[in-house]
């Protein structure tokens, strides 16, 4: 499967994190069919959750969910997340006392930093239709300078993530981090002591969709020595050509940045293909990682611990360890105790008519 800009495939799992390179430390990708919301408005499923359910056989999960699916509140330090919805709703709530509902093409990123306690939870708002969910969950590491930072929060409405779609309307791009087809367009800023802040590391976070008979070139990375992983998540069984090999199945390719991607669809085939990249120069620095705490040393991890230990990290201010919003709320940022809604041209309605 080796060709000129393909160095390496590996496929990926059927559930779980999928392989990734440095600066990034994880990447998981959500697709759950929650259906209409039967609990009178509470949003919540029928049939309770165990707590760890992550079955992949399953139309849904609970994830660490009991009533409301998602993940109740928990502990970070030491790296940033980046959160990239394509469908469905997500409640976020933290101990800094930031909140949100976001979702639909929106982006949230998060710098954990020195330490925040947040959830992630989602909520069954819809009564009248099924509440489908797709989104990834991307870690990226903070360089041993600024592992304590202040935590942050930054959301990127739909309307303001760039969308780059070719002439014939067969290919588009939605750009989530990054500095490549903008076209003219704004790029969304990075937090400040995000590694993607600085655009010498070349971070890049891509969802490409090619349509069929649609085709599309990636550019090779703008800086040299940048670590670049393509990851075919929808329409494997499409045959769709990468860099001149058909690829058949869901796969992980680390690619050589110094090289153009050609990803080419027959006319013929009946699905359309999606795409991940993720791209950036590596920090270079030892990672020593113990469930949601990520440092470069042993000695900073029992830190981390002690610390959360005695401090929770600020606390949780909120009334419930899985917070959600009420139903009609609609799509909001809370930050810095300032609440923020997306342009009415991109809300969604939550409130079932």
């Amino acid at each position: 499967m080796i060709t000129n800009a393909i160095i390496r495939a590996t496929k990926l799992p059927v559930s779980g994190p999928y392989p990734t390179l440095d600066p990034f430390l994880f990447c998981v990708y959500h697709k759950d069919e929650y259906p209409a919301d039967e609990s009178g408005g509470k949003m919540q499923t029928i049939f309770p959750g165990n707590g760890m359910d992550f079955d992949p056989d399953k139309p849904y999960r609970m994830y660490h969910g009991h009533h409301i699916p998602g993940f109740p509140q928990h502990p970070h330090r030491g790296f940033e997340t980046i959160t990239a919805t394509m469908e469905g709703l997500i409640d976020h709530a933290d101990s800094v006392g930031n909140a949100g509902r976001y979702g639909e093409g929106d982006v949230q990123w998060m710098t954990a930093g020195q330490g925040i306690v947040h959830g992630e939870m989602f909520p069954l708002v819809h009564a009248t239709k099924e509440n489908h969910l797709r989104l990834f969950q991307i870690w990226l590491n903070l360089p041993s300078a600024k592992k304590m930072v202040n935590p942050s929060f930054a959301m990127f409405w739909s309307n303001d993530v760039p969308v780059w779609t070719s002439a014939d309307g067969k290919a588009s791009v939605t750009v989530w981090a990054g500095d490549y087809f903008l076209d003219y367009k704004q790029q969304n800023s990075p937090p400040p002591d995000s590694w993607a802040a600085n655009p010498n590391n070349d971070v890049a976070v891509l969802h490409v969709t090619i349509r069929p008979g649609g085709s599309l070139v990636i550019p090779r990375s703008n800086e040299d020595g940048v670590n670049r992983s393509l990851y075919l998540i929808e329409g494997h069984e499409s045959n769709v050509k990468i860099d001149g090999k058909i690829i058949n199945e869901k796969v992980c390719l680390t690619m050589d940045s110094t090289k153009d991607i050609s990803i080419e669809l027959d006319e013929q085939v009946n699905e359309e293909v999606q795409f991940l990249l993720l791209q950036g120069k590596p920090i270079d620095e030892p990672v020593v990682q113990h469930g949601p705490f990520v440092m470069n040393t042993q000695s900073e991890i029992r830190d981390a611990f002690m610390d959360y230990q005695r401090t929770k990290f600020g606390g949780w201010p909120w009334p419930q360890d899985d917070m959600v919003f009420p139903q009609d709320k609609g799509r909001f940022a809370l930050v810095d105790g300032k609440e923020s809604r997306p342009p009415p041209s991109s809300e969604t309605c939550n409130e079932d008519e």
